[in-house]
C-alpha cells in the first residue's frame, strides 16, 4: 500500500515507518500536526519542527499541518490533515494508546484508509533494546514522570538508560514506553535516514516536575549510522 505516517520525531513513529518499508508498504508521505496547545492529548509536542529533518532524511515528503490542540477538536484537524494526501493507508506509531489508536482508527475509517499499527501492545524494554541493536540513536527530550529529573534530558537511550529505566518501572511504575506521557523522544539516527541530525544548539527547560530539552538549532549531517 501506499502509506502516509503520524510523524512526530520519536522512537515510535520513526521505527513503525521503518517496520512498514520492511513490510513492503511505500511510505510516500510523513504527516507531522502542529498543536498550538502545549496540552494536547493527540500530538507529541517538543522540539516538532525537526520532523522536516527528519522527512528529509528518510526522502518522503512532509507534510505540515496546524491544529487547536483543544481535545476532540484536533481530531477533525487530523482528518483535514489526512485528505490532503493521496494514500491508501496510515502508519501509526502507538503501543498501549487506545485514546490515540482508537481516534485515528476513527478517522481512518471515515476516509476509507487502512491503519498499520505494528508495535501495538510490544513490551516496551524489548522495544528499547531492539532500536538499541538494530542502530537507532534516539535522545530523551522531554520528562514528565515522578522519579525522572533534569539529568534525563538530552540523555541517549543506550543499554545503561534502559536499565535505568527499568529500575524506575520497577520503584516508580514509570512505563517505560512511555505511552501514558512519562517522556517524549528525538531520533537522531536510524537504518532507514540517509543522513543522521546533528544537535548545534540546544537548553534544558525545566518547571515543576518536567521538563524539556529545546533544540533551536539542528542540522543533517552526512554520515548516517555512526559507530
Amino acid at each position: 500500500m501506499r502509506l502516509a505516517s503520524l510523524l512526530s520525531g520519536g522512537k515510535d513513529s520513526v521505527y513503525s515507518i521503518q517496520l512498514a518499508m520492511e513490510s513492503g508498504h511505500e511510505v510516500t508521505h510523513a504527516v507531522t500536526v502542529f498543536p498550538e496547545r502545549d496540552d494536547s492529548y493527540m500530538f507529541h509536542v517538543p522540539n516538532l519542527w525537526l520532523t522536516r529533518l527528519q522527512a528529509d532524511a528518510m526522502g518522503v515528503e512532509f507534510v505540515a499541518w496546524a491544529s487547536s490542540g483543544v481535545k476532540e477538536d484536533e481530531v477533525e484537524d487530523l482528518r483535514d490533515a489526512l485528505r490532503t494526501v493521496d494514500v491508501e493507508g496510515v502508519v501509526l506509531g502507538a503501543i498501549a494508546s487506545n485514546y490515540q489508536r482508537s481516534r485515528v482508527s476513527g478517522v481512518c475509517g471515515q476516509l476509507g484508509l487502512n491503519v498499520f499499527a505494528p508495535l501495538w501492545g510490544i513490551e516496551g524494554g524489548t522495544h528499547l533494546d531492539r532500536l538499541v541493536d538494530i542502530g537507532y540513536r534516539v535522545m530523551i527530550v522531554g520528562v514528565y514522570a515522578d522519579g525522572m529529573g533534569p539529568e534525563w534530558l538530552g540523555r541517549i537511550i543506550d543499554e545503561d538508560a534502559i536499565a535505568d529505566l527499568r529500575e524506575l518501572n520497577r520503584t516508580r511504575g514509570v512505563g517505560i514506553s512511555f505511552e501514558g506521557g512519562e517522556a517524549e523522544t528525538l531520533v537522531l539516527d536510524c537504518p532507514i535516514f540517509s543522513r543522521r541530525l546533528s544537535v548545534v544548539r540546544a537548553e534544558v527547560s525545566w518547571e515543576g516536575p518536567r521538563g524539556e530539552y529545546l533544540i533551536h538549532e539542528a542540522s543533517l549531517r552526512e554520515e548516517a549510522n555512526p559507530e
